[in-house]
């Protein structure tokens, strides 16, 4: 990834661009109309990958959506994720997104993952299998307390 005067590679200077870009449309935007522009927002999201991603994305949200029906679908540069009372808490960085060999699931500092003094905070998926939906189960109704 080339680098340019700021120090931001293109893939980060596109995502924050992007982010500017959601952070506009919702502009003025509250309540329902909110939330439901945003659920779309992710929906088109997860709609717009390929490949594995996709594959990923598109389990993550049921997943998220059954376990945690709670947290709210969005985008967050770009990323689909899923926000506990506006702050995201779990999301998905594509690999297409910039150029890596896996997508990630990923879990903020509002998810409730601690254990001890070290503990992962994301994760690298090539493809979502039944065990692996078991165990990201496990962590969303961990992350949100319960």
């Amino acid at each position: 990834m080339a680098e340019n005067k700021s120090g931001f590679s293109e893939a980060e200077r596109a995502a924050m661009k992007q982010r500017a870009e959601e952070l506009r449309a919702q502009k003025g935007v509250k309540g329902a109309a909110k939330r439901e522009r945003e659920y779309q927002a992710c929906l088109d999201a997860i709609d717009a990958l390929t490949g594995a991603d996709k594959q990923v994305a598109e389990r993550l949200h049921v997943i998220v959506s059954e376990e945690a029906p709670e947290l709210d679908p969005k985008t967050w540069y770009g990323f689909p994720s899923y926000a506990d009372d506006g702050d995201v808490l779990v999301f998905l960085q594509p690999a297409s997104k910039f150029n890596t060999r896996y997508p990630t699931i990923g879990f903020q500092q509002n998810a409730q993952l601690d254990v001890g003094k070290f503990w992962p905070t994301s994760y690298a998926a090539l493809e979502i299998d039944d065990e692996i939906e078991q165990q990201l189960r496990a962590l969303i109704r961990k992350a949100v307390g319960k």
